[in-house]
């Protein structure tokens, strides 16, 4: 991926170029979907601290408190629950495409799929991960659009035959000012519209493995579009991208870790 980033800025730079007005090409497209997965590619290992905010419509907010691991390189993310009490423990495995639950107040592992709402909130596996839109989808120019005070590039992604997401259909924003992601919309088969998704912060960090800057999505806010009133707030309060434990990522490390 290293010697395919030179290309992927060159391509970026002339999608997002003065000429933006007009539609852009098929190698634009996925130069700018690359781009999006590659800048949020670590190549090793990353840890933050996050905090979930859950608005449900007659309901009392509920405030969670997680870590979230991850090593890009094995594709392998794990999610703890550190907080409520009552949420404590619980957690999350994602293992060679396999997601899995453990709840630790019955000592069990349950396969979950895709579609799976972490923690009973409204954010999903893919809201944690890394970004793998140009592995798992094919995108198509849409148009050249504002969003706010923003020139965005509106792209439509469907997911490749085969894989397994949450929904078969994306919608992106992309600054082209700035390459961030800024609105995401999920699409189910029959055409309903599930989720849409904010990105108002993006920060940046060195990685040291990566040998070059990480860039992660500062919050998310998340609405859902089905049972409306119900919305998400997820912030990344700690980045860390120091090595993690070699074997941490698997079922006895999180077990151990829920006692």
């Amino acid at each position: 991926m290293k010697s395919l980033a030179p290309l992927f800025v060159v391509l970026l730079s002339a999608a997002f170029a003065p000429r933006a007005a007009h539609a852009l090409g098929q190698s634009e497209v996925d130069a700018i979907v690359k781009e999006l997965d590659e800048r949020q590619r670590n190549n090793g290992d990353y840890k933050s601290l996050v905090y979930i905010e859950q608005k449900e419509k007659n309901k009392n907010d509920l405030i969670y408190q997680a870590v979230v691991y991850r090593r890009d390189e094995d594709d392998k993310l794990m999610i703890l629950f550190m907080q409520p009490k009552a949420e404590a423990g619980k957690g999350y495995l994602r293992i060679d495409k396999n997601l899995f639950m453990y709840d630790p107040t019955v000592g069990r592992w349950e396969r979950r799929t895709e579609r799976e709402r972490i923690g009973g909130t409204d954010s999903r596996r893919a809201d944690f991960d890394e970004s793998r839109m140009a592995e798992e989808f094919d995108a198509r120019f849409v148009a050249t659009e504002k969003l706010g005070a923003f020139d965005v590039a509106h792209l439509k992604l469907s997911a490749k035959k085969g894989v397994d997401v949450a929904y078969p259909v994306l919608e992106l924003w992309v600054d082209t000012k700035t390459g961030n992601l800024l609105k995401q919309q999920e699409i189910a088969l029959s055409g309903r519209l599930m989720r849409t998704s904010y990105y108002p912060k993006w920060e940046k960090m060195h990685s040291p493995s990566k040998g070059s800057d990480v860039y992660f999505p500062k919050e998310i806010r998340i609405f859902d579009e089905v049972e409306k009133g119900n919305q998400t707030l997820i912030v990344m309060q700690k980045v860390d991208l120091s090595s993690l434990e070699a074997n941490m990522f698997t079922k006895a490390w999180l077990e151990s870790k829920s006692r």
